[in-house]
């Protein structure tokens, strides 16, 4: 598949999760798009009352054709939403899992 299209189908994702995470005054969800580097993160920023909210609820890469994912914050899992668009699991690195582990997955090792 496309490297293109691996692009379109983060950024859509991340749009998605943003739209739904965004619910708490406060806090904002932020998409943070880097298309040159092939980088992707959602990031939520704010405030709960005097409590400081920031953090990375996703971080995807593209590097050699392949989605790496460096952080999931989510329920669904991104990877299971990736595949639900057709991207084959082999293109798929579950970056956040120690490279030992990697190879006991159905993802790409690297």
């Amino acid at each position: 598949m496309a490297v293109e299209q691996y692009r379109t189908y983060i950024q859509q994702l991340l749009g998605q999760h943003a739209r739904h995470q965004a619910a708490s005054g406060e806090v904002e969800a932020q998409t943070i798009f880097d298309p040159q580097n092939d980088r992707y993160l959602l990031a939520h920023v704010g405030w709960h009352g005097s409590h400081r909210i920031y953090g990375c609820v996703l971080h995807l890469e593209i590097k050699d054709g392949k989605i790496w994912i460096q952080q999931d914050g989510t329920e669904v899992g991104i990877a299971n939403e990736l595949i639900e668009l057709g991207v084959p699991k082999e293109d798929l690195v579950l970056g956040f899992q120690s490279p030992f582990m990697r190879k006991f997955t159905e993802f790409a090792v690297s």
